[in-house]
Order: C-alpha cells, then structure tokens, then sequence
C-alpha cells in the first residue's frame, strides 16, 4: 500500500481543508462576531457546495461514466447493499434517539450522521492512491451516486416525521 500518497491524500482532503476552516472561523468570528460569522458570513458558501459535488460528479464520470453504463448488473450488485445498509444505519440512529427522548434537532443530524459513507472523501483518497479510471473508483462513485438521493430521501422522512418528538405528553428527558 502507497502509505506516502495515503498520508498525503489524507492531509490534503482533511487536514488543511480542517486547518483552514477553524483559522477561518476565528479570523471571522474576533474581527465580526459569532454571530457575523454563522448568519451572514457560512451562508454565503451554501452554493459552492453544491457547485463542488457537481464538479466532483462530473469529473468521476468523465472517468467512470462508460464503466457505469455498460456493467448495470455490477453497478447493482454495488447499490443494493448500500442502499440497505444506509437505510439501516439512519433509521438505528434516528429511532435510537427517539427512544433516549433527544429532540428532532438532535435526532436528525445524527441519522444523517450515520447514514452516511462519507464517499466524497472516498473518491478523492480512491483516486489519488488508485487512479480515475480504477475498478476501486468506481465502487466508490457508486456510493456517490446512491447516497446522494438517499440522503434527500432521509431528509424528507426526518422532515416527515417531527411529530413523534413532540414529548409534551411525557416528560423529557434532555430539556
């Protein structure tokens, strides 16, 4: 194993983007206020996100995209498992903090949370060690393209269900 192109796959795509974001919030939080900094300044950057995973989506398929299209039955074989283990995953966390009686706004994000693969840093830590065109790349650019929706459809059930935590009737237990 390639332990130097890890080591600096992991600094690049954690370390300095982690380095970058925490020096960025001090700098912005003494000069502007806290306050500043998580309602005016963090908005601003909501669009890049989605332009980035866009631009990463495009790139993985310039790369992936006939290795996509021509082998359904492996990209199946890839998805199915995923999906499951996704779906089982948010719905632990979820019902798990429902039954501890934690708030939706806490029981969300940690469905989320746990649901997720993280693939986007996967793709990138795949590529640097692998190479675009690698059959690891694309096992990894599945789970991009299944986590995506799947994480909309988490949302919408997370959405869906506040309702049962509403612990008026009883008391709750994290107030």
């Amino acid at each position: 194993m390639p332990w130097d192109t890890l080591i600096l796959s992991v600094s690049l795509f954690v370390v300095v983007p982690l380095i970058a974001g925490v020096a960025t919030r001090m700098i912005v939080s003494k000069a502007k206020g806290k306050d500043y900094f998580e309602n005016s300044f963090v908005p601003k950057f909501n669009k890049f996100i989605f332009i980035g995973l866009l631009i990463m989506l495009v790139i993985i398929f310039i790369f992936q995209g006939k290795t996509l299209l021509s082998n359904p039955l492996h990209i199946a074989l890839l998805a199915i498992p995923m999906i499951l283990q996704s779906f089982l995953n948010f719905f632990l966390a979820y019902l798990g903090a429902r039954a501890l009686k934690l708030p939706h706004d806490v029981a969300s994000p940690a469905g989320l949370i746990g649901a997720s693969n993280f693939f986007e840093f996967a793709v990138a830590v795949a590529i640097a060690l692998f190479g675009p065109s690698s059959p690891v790349v694309l096992a990894v650019t599945v789970g991009v393209l299944v986590e995506v929706p799947l994480m909309l459809a988490m949302v919408k059930i997370a959405n869906g269900t506040t309702h049962w935590f509403d612990y008026r009737k009883s008391s709750r237990c994290c107030s």
